[in-house]
This record gives structure tokens, sequence and C-alpha cells, in this order.
């Protein structure tokens, strides 16, 4: 993608969801960027929130990830869908993602646990949601129908009746 500014042009490259966002060719845009110096060539990189900047940065931080894999990971998932599979620990959600195999995929989960931004991506119940959804699943249900389940969730409900309160759900369904 290729921005004007002041006469000056600028080449980014950009995820697939900010690519989708932008607005037509001549009109105004603000994006959030990221400046990669290496030794043969300065790459920028633009993004549509701060918050897919703020994953883009984790991500290179992972080694043997490198800008290219961040950028094929935020065009899979959005950054709520990645801290979910973070915080589910979901490999299988990862390795759909083109040049994401299972050991880099269990290398980002491992990585990355706690380092996204807090509450992106939880399942409803906060930290607590993540944990009924593992309850659920080890109970058989799938990680669908328990994160469906665990939905209308408060967050301060108690664990113990959270997972009573989410397996009523399944029951009715």
């Amino acid at each position: 993608m290729l921005v004007d500014t002041g006469g000056v042009g600028y080449e980014l490259d950009v995820p697939m969801s900010t690519f989708y966002s932008l607005p037509a060719t001549g009109e105004a845009v603000s994006l959030f960027t990221h400046l990669v110096v290496r030794e043969d060539a300065h790459v920028l990189y633009g993004f549509a929130t701060q918050e897919e900047r703020a994953a883009f940065r984790q991500l290179i931080r992972i080694s043997g990830v490198g800008a290219r894999t961040a950028l094929s990971v935020l065009s899979g998932l959005s950054v709520a869908d990645l801290a979910e599979a973070v915080t589910l620990q979901d490999t299988a959600r990862l390795t759909k993602i083109p040049g994401i195999g299972k050991k880099t995929a269990e290398r980002l989960l491992l990585e990355l646990k706690g380092k996204l931004a807090d509450g992106v991506g939880e399942p409803a119940g906060g930290r607590g949601g993540a944990d009924v959804v593992h309850a659920l699943v080890a109970l058989g249900y799938s990680e669908k129908e328990a994160l469906a389940a665990v939905k209308g969730l408060a967050p301060d409900l108690p664990l113990a009746e959270a997972i009573r309160a989410a397996l009523k759900t399944l029951v009715r369904r």
C-alpha cells in the first residue's frame, strides 16, 4: 500500500484486516505505524488500530517470528480472536493460518500468554470465564458450545456458580 504524506509517498505493509478497512483511493487515512530498520532496508508497517500494532509488536518479539509471520497472524485473526486463542491455548485456530505450523502455533501461545491486552478477547465473565470454558471442555462440551454458554455470565460470579449457570444454559439448548 502506498500513502502520500505531504507529497512524499510511503510504502506500508499492512495486515488484511487493515487493508479492508481503508477508505477509497485519494481519501484521507490515519494509520498507526511501526518502522523496522534493518541492515538492507527500512520497512514501514501500518495498522488501523493501536491494538493491532501492539499485537504486532508482541508477535515480532517472539524468537523465530518475523514481521511477515506477524502480518499473516493479524491477517488471519482479529486481535480479539488472537487473545481468545491465547487464553484458551487453542493451537487449532492458529494452525489454520497459512505459514503457521503446529510448533510455531504452540510457541506463539506460550510466548503470548499474559502479554496481550488485558480483557481483549476473553470470554464473558473475565478471567473466570476462561476457567468456565476450560471446565466445560473438560466435561466433554465443544469449545464453541462452551464459549456460547459463558456469553451471558456476570464477570463477578464465583467460579462454581458460573459453571452451574453455564451448564444450565447448555442443558436448555
